[in-house]
């Protein structure tokens, strides 16, 4: 019973959600604002999910997405908030920037044989760092110093307002729309996509998808690439939910992209999961968050918890 990894994260959820009508702070947890603001909070962890497990499923692990998250805040509000670029050229600088960090960290695996731990905590490291170089150590916010050293408040930028709004008469996020659209593309390019399915072959055993003509470097740097876009992505949405680019934003949230991966049931080993399991790991991840946060739990009892998940969650697939 419960063997198949979607019958697991089915019955976590369902445990998960009685938790909550148990502990429901006198009833917040029945309003359908509870629900929407979870998934709006989630959404952005949740993003960068779809890329980790794209890496997990080809056998990788990256620590960077956090980091590369912040200096994707920092740049999309540096030049939409202060050199006021056109949305769609900050964007698709930003989505660039991102993509490059993540095919470094794949192309220093796939090249040089480095070990994904080692590569991918490289680039955490040096991503943060360029993060804080880029903002002067500060948060890129509406005021921007003038050459006097006064500051003068610049308006926020429509796109912040968009990506920040809410639509459906106030009922649904677009940040959670932006979270729906990365788990579909994601799921059609595992499922649909040729490169997709090298994603598992490589994951499942790499000198066997050497030998069967696998482009094993060409797809861990794809595999890393996809994550990195996903954390420009991700960032973009930070900052416009912030109003502002902070070089410490994204501190942890690999954490919580790995166990909602794990929990969700794909497998740290590689070649197994669907970003769909995925889903499953957002829902429980954030539902177990929201339900701690609206019964006033702290935030270091909901990491150490989070710390304890993905241990259990592996420990599961260990002896299944």
């Amino acid at each position: 019973m419960f063997r198949s990894p979607a019958a697991r994260a089915c019955l976590s959820l369902v445990m998960v959600i009685a938790l909550g009508i148990v502990f429901n702070a006198d009833g917040a947890f029945f309003s359908w604002g509870t629900h929407r603001d979870m998934l709006r909070q989630v959404s952005v962890i949740g993003i960068l999910a779809c890329g980790m497990t794209v890496v997990i499923i080809a056998g990788g692990i990256d620590l960077s997405v956090g980091s590369i998250l912040g200096l994707s805040a920092v740049l999309f509000s540096l030049f939409t908030i202060h050199a006021g670029w056109n949305p769609f050229i900050a964007a698709g600088v930003t989505l660039f920037a991102g993509l490059f960090c993540g095919a470094v960290s794949g192309y220093l695996t796939g090249r040089f044989r480095i070990q994904p731990f080692i590569s991918t905590l490289a680039m955490m490291v040096f991503a943060r760092g360029l993060a804080k170089w880029v903002s002067g150590g500060q948060k890129i916010s509406t005021a921007v110093q003038m050459s006097d050293g006064t500051y003068q408040y610049v308006p926020v930028p429509p796109v912040f307002d968009m990506l920040s709004a809410r639509i459906a008469g106030g009922h649904i996020a677009v940040v959670t729309i932006v979270l729906a659209a990365s788990l579909l593309l994601c799921g059609l390019f595992l499922s649909r996509i040729r490169w997709g399915r090298h994603m598992y072959a490589l994951g499942g055993n790499e000198e066997a998808a050497r030998y069967a003509g696998i482009p094993v470097r060409g797809t861990t740097v794809l595999a890393y690439a996809i994550s990195g876009i996903l954390c420009g992505v991700a960032g973009i949405c930070q900052a416009s939910q912030e109003l502002q680019g902070d070089p410490e934003a994204g501190s942890t949230y690999e954490l919580s992209a790995i166990a909602m991966v794990v929990i969700g049931g794909t497998s740290l080993r590689g070649g197994e999961g669907t970003v769909w399991l995925t889903a499953l790991g957002i829902l429980i991840i954030g539902y177990l968050e929201k339900i701690l946060s609206i019964n006033a739990v702290g935030e270091e009892t909901r990491l150490m918890l989070t710390g304890a998940i993905i241990v259990a969650a592996v420990l599961f697939q260990k002896n299944r």
